[in-house]
């Protein structure tokens, strides 16, 4: 039955992707942008909809208390396509860094155009972080926008050893705005490179946002510390679950070293 509701989910995903597309084109590129927004918000919306009621899987979504007015930078743990679709419908003007090549995709490149995300080319990383920092400037200096980064880049497995990038102290040091950074466990039940959909209850929890103006040693100290402990917590939150999913083995062993450090306090 899995295997079942997992296939028609991802197919029933993409089948939605394409068809709202194609019947909001009108509204979404005549209407104003703050307005067009609506479009990929009820995407969001409904794709999680059609995950709850297809696959089995809710969505849990709390700190939204967290989330400052204006201007800021939404750090999420990146663990799957999930976690690429399921904050924005929370945020007013949110902006992502992408590849370029994105844009060239017929319909969702001109989706992404439309919301004046940030392309990159991934050459020179020096000259893509300065080019993405300059831009980026430049969207929050017309109005408030809520820029959507992954402090790790790519996509890791549940439990895996943090590898957190010197990008997002550098974008921070230099947009003097708050960081929001976000927890979950999402690739328990939406894992990375497989179809398969695990049924249960995706926690997240928006965390008090990370204050402008800190040492950049203090600020990555802060983000990593919070951050995991909050996963951490979400982790051993999934594994007691009535209906826990099947733990990667990265996740397996995080929670057997948890479990001996609690051993060792209690010792």
């Amino acid at each position: 039955m899995l295997y079942v509701r997992s296939l028609a989910f991802n197919f029933v995903f993409y089948v939605n992707l394409i068809v709202q597309m194609i019947l909001w084109t009108p509204y979404y590129f005549l209407s104003p942008r703050h307005r067009a927004w609506f479009v990929p918000k009820f995407w969001s919306r409904t794709s999680m909809w059609l995950y709850d009621k297809i696959a089995g899987t809710k969505n849990d979504i709390t700190g939204q208390e967290n989330l400052p007015d204006g201007s800021f930078i939404l750090a999420p743990k990146h663990q799957s396509f999930w976690d690429a679709i399921a904050f924005f419908p929370y945020l007013q003007d949110p902006l992502y860094i992408l590849k370029r090549e994105l844009t060239w995709i017929p319909f969702f490149g001109w989706y992404i155009l439309k919301m004046r995300m940030i392309p990159v080319h991934r050459g020179s990383r020096s000259k893509a972080l300065k080019a993405v920092v300059a831009a980026t400037k430049e969207e929050m200096a017309r109005n408030p926008r809520q820029l959507i980064i992954y402090p790790e880049g790519t996509r890791r497995a549940p439990g895996d050893e943090p590898a957190y990038k010197y990008g997002i102290v550098e974008i921070y040091s230099q947009l003097g705005v708050p960081v929001v950074p976000v927890a979950h466990v999402a690739g328990l039940y939406w894992p990375r490179r497989k179809f398969l959909r695990y049924p249960g209850t995706i926690k997240a929890r928006f965390l008090p946002p990370i204050p402008p103006g800190l040492g950049k040693e203090e600020f990555m100290a802060r983000l990593i510390g919070e951050t995991e402990a909050a996963c951490d917590q979400l982790l051993v939150e999934a594994s007691r679950a009535s209906n826990p999913p099947a733990l990667p083995t990265t996740a397996a062993k995080r929670l057997r070293e948890l479990g001996a450090k609690l051993d060792g306090s209690a010792a």
